[in-house]
């Protein structure tokens, strides 16, 4: 048995300066004080500082860390880090000395010129500012460059502006917090003193060989494949979803759980996806802040360890044309420090009335910013997802399960609800099978936002997207809805009789948010669009939603962006979106031209030599000479629109950055380098394996 194995308990958080060890290692008065601030939002005192990063450097450096970085999430999607030493001057012997200060844990300062910030920043304009985010335990990474300590930090511009995923996060669970202590507080609980939402991000990625993937450019340069015709077998049989997990993956697997343990990431769940090298990761859920960084970690422990192993993580949404793509569900639940799931139904749900007037406000909040909500699980490789009978569709609708949409209904119809859909006893027929009792609400994968029991599911995200936007906008959305609803029932004479009626009133002004059925459905789209739901079908025409009146003056009203914060999200989103498609076109453009095109033409002249060599001899010639056609033709296709797809990539690069160059990227690169791929495709089929020039789906998704 693996010794890591005997050692779990240890194991666990082993490189994570977590709560234990600050308890352990520092004084009584550090200690508290540090509670104190995590607990009740106060100003750490820099005496405080000082013991604390006294007490983390001896740590890391006990653990062999040489460095330590402030460790931040900036609008890249990735994180970012810059490596300090913990030396200083030499003594007067000329021994090095080891410090760490109060000052040097609580604020770095980047190049924020060079990350993108929608203009926030001018280029001249190089500096920023990172700070420590006490709520997010430090930890030590461990890679080629040795451990190092890493110091979670939100980053900002020198006038303060959010550069980062984390600082608007952080506002927005503030937010949410002081809006639904006033929800609890109405129902008499009066221990709570913040309210936390809870996140768990299940995670699908896709692993090749690392050595098959080297051989392609769009892999290497865009993260999926440009090129590709079907292999003979796909996912048809579904024997990989759950499928017994092959020796290398299982290694590749039992490797990252390790690491993402002594990270103090509860990974729990592993197991094969529907498409082929495809699989999943799942954490136990925890405070969103933490679930944040702690997915971020996730994903770069997975391509780490991949590279251990021989293999490449794929994390696009969609790296592969025809199977399943990649998602991130992102599951969300909010709870007070006293232990209360607001989300909880309980035994009669239709008779928890605090739980009503939660699902009611968020039920107004998903309908009310719909488009919000589509756009924070907007990115390019999502556009290849959303919709395509694998993920959840563009529109927005929430899935209650029966149950609920029958307390609901009857709510909306008649004002009370006082029957109760049961789930009764699922008999399986078999002696020796016990029977036991089944939930009242079967699920529905097809759904954007359903909720699972005790949490919404947010199934839209995409793999390879922080899922720190999503969060963002999920607690500011529902934050104003308890907020609108503790205006009018704080000041009610009779509560019972107000909550009664909001509830009431929410869920008939917003039960066109329901949907139980196959959101795959053409039917639905045009239901969809009958309730007035929006149907927003891709990334660039969803940023505009970030700046309309209403978007603006929720996140103002709650401190969470600016409006100038918002623009430069848009802008950067933009130029995101259009730097992508460049990187991809060129990619394609550069295959096609040197290394596809090249390949055909070498097995055109050996056709071409068959059909001279078939015709001396007196044979027939019908065979090679149709084969040497249809490649022709397809090869004039592909040069073609080769041409086509440059030209048109050269007027988009020309225009000037923004929403009218994306628009360009989206309807007009992407349709040309969709016309590039038909013919290229078709090729694949028809040219002999040891001419084509790079390894195709079947060698990279069944020989791993």
């Amino acid at each position: 048995m693996d010794e890591n194995i005997k050692k779990i308990p240890e194991l666990f958080g082993c490189m994570v300066f977590n709560e234990d060890k600050m308890r352990q290692r520092l004084s009584p008065d550090a200690y508290n004080a540090w509670r104190q601030c995590m607990t009740q939002g106060t100003t750490l005192p820099r005496s405080i500082a000082d013991q604390i990063a006294a007490a983390m450097k001896d740590w890391a450096t006990e653990l062999g860390a040489t460095h330590y970085t402030h460790w931040f999430q900036p609008l890249t999607g990735i994180t970012a880090e810059k490596h300090d030493a913990f030396v200083t001057h030499p003594d007067e012997d000329g021994r090095m000395i080891m410090e760490f200060s109060g000052k040097e844990l609580i604020k770095g300062e980047p190049d924020a010129s060079s990350f993108p910030s929608g203009g926030l920043r001018a280029t001249f304009e190089a500096r920023g500012y990172t700070t420590w985010d006490i709520t997010s335990p430090a930890f030590i990474k461990e890679t080629a460059t040795g451990p190092t300590l890493c110091i979670p930090t939100a980053f900002c511009s020198y006038k303060g502006e959010a550069l980062d995923k984390k600082t608007p996060l952080l506002r927005s669970m503030e937010a949410l917090s002081k809006q639904a202590i006033r929800i609890v507080r109405l129902f008499g609980n009066t221990e709570a003193t913040k309210v936390l939402p809870s996140v768990g991000a299940e995670q699908e990625y896709f692993l090749v060989d690392s050595a098959k993937a080297l051989q392609r450019e769009d892999i290497i340069f865009a993260g999926r494949t440009l090129f590709g015709a079907p292999a003979p077998k796909g996912q048809e049989m579904d024997d990989h979803y759950f499928g017994v997990i092959r020796e290398r993956i299982g290694g590749f697997m039992h490797d990252v759980n390790i690491e993402l343990w002594k990270l103090g990431v509860t990974s729990k769940t592993q197991h094969n996806e529907a498409a082929p090298a495809q699989h999943e990761v799942a954490p136990i859920y925890e405070s969103a802040n933490v679930a944040v960084d702690h997915n971020q970690l996730v994903m770069e422990t997975l391509k780490r360890v991949a590279g251990k192993h021989g293999l490449r993580c794929m994390l696009h949404e969609k790296p592969f044309a025809g199977v399943n793509g990649s998602g991130k569900h992102n599951n969300w639940s909010i709870t007070t420090d006293n232990g209360v799931n607001l989300l909880e139904p309980g035994q009669t749900p239709n008779e928890n009335i605090q739980f009503l007037l939660v699902l009611a406000c968020i039920m107004k909040a998903v309908d009310t910013h719909a488009d919000l909500l589509r756009q924070s699980a907007s990115n390019v490789g999502n556009d290849h997802r959303l919709g395509g009978y694998e993920a959840p569709p563009a529109i927005i609708s929430i899935f209650l399960g029966e149950q609920l949409e029958d307390v609901v209904a009857q709510l909306v119809e008649t004002g009370k609800a006082d029957n109760l859909k049961e789930g009764g006893v699922l008999r399986t027929g078999v002696s020796t099978l016990p029977d036991f009792v089944k939930d009242a609400t079967d699920r529905n994968r097809t759904s954007p936002f359903a909720f699972t029991g005790n949490k919404f599911e947010f199934r839209m995200v995409g793999s390879e997207d922080s899922i720190g936007s999503p969060n963002t906008t999920l607690n500011a959305i529902v934050a104003e809805a308890f907020c609108e609803a503790a205006d009018r029932l704080e000041g009610a004479e009779d509560f019972d009789m107000a909550v009664h009626d909001l509830i009431k009133e929410y869920m008939t002004e917003h039960q066109r948010i329901i949907f139980n059925g196959n959101g795959y459905a053409r039917e639905w789209e045009e239901e969809a669009a009958r309730r007035g739901l929006p149907n927003i079908p891709s990334m660039v025409a969803a940023v505009d939603t970030l700046t309309t009146p209403k978007a603006i003056h929720l996140f103002e009203k709650f401190g969470i962006f600016t409006e100038a914060e918002l623009r430069s999200r848009a802008e950067v989103l933009y130029e995101t979106y259009a730097k992508t498609i460049n990187i991809e076109a060129l990619t394609m453009v550069d295959m096609a031209n040197k290394q596809i095109i090249p390949a055909v033409m070498k097995y055109s002249k050996s056709l071409a030599d068959a059909v001279i060599a078939i015709t001396e001899a007196g044979g027939d010639t019908y065979v090679p000479t149709r084969m040497l056609q249809q490649i022709t033709q397809k090869l004039t296709e592909m040069e073609k629109a080769s041409e086509a797809l440059l030209e048109v990539e050269k007027k988009a690069s020309a225009m000037e950055r923004g929403k009218e160059q994306a628009f360009c990227y989206h309807d007009e690169v992407m349709v040309a380098m969709n016309a590039l791929r038909k013919p290229a495709d078709e090729l694949e089929k028809l040219v002999d394996k040891k001419y084509w020039p790079f390894p195709t789906y079947a060698d990279l998704l069944f020989e791993v």
